[in-house]
């Protein structure tokens, strides 16, 4: 079990295309805090219809998209 599947299912149930996390949001979602080990991690996301798009470090945002 990864330590984000919290977040996965999280963004596996919104309805949108895509969208945007703050690096807060998803601490509070995940219940941890994201670090570079996220770069690792983000390759699950495809098991649940899914892709990591922009990761902003300045804006501290993370993009989800919906995988084609």
């Amino acid at each position: 079990m990864s330590k984000y599947n919290a977040l996965w299912e999280y963004v596996q149930k919104n309805k949108k295309d895509s969208f945007q996390l703050t690096f807060e949001e998803i601490m509070n979602i995940a219940g941890i805090p994201i670090d570079h080990s996220f770069l690792k991690y983000k390759k699950e996301l495809a098991e649940y219809g899914w892709q990591v798009g922009k990761i902003s470090m300045k804006e501290q945002t993370v993009c989800f998209q919906r995988a084609d």
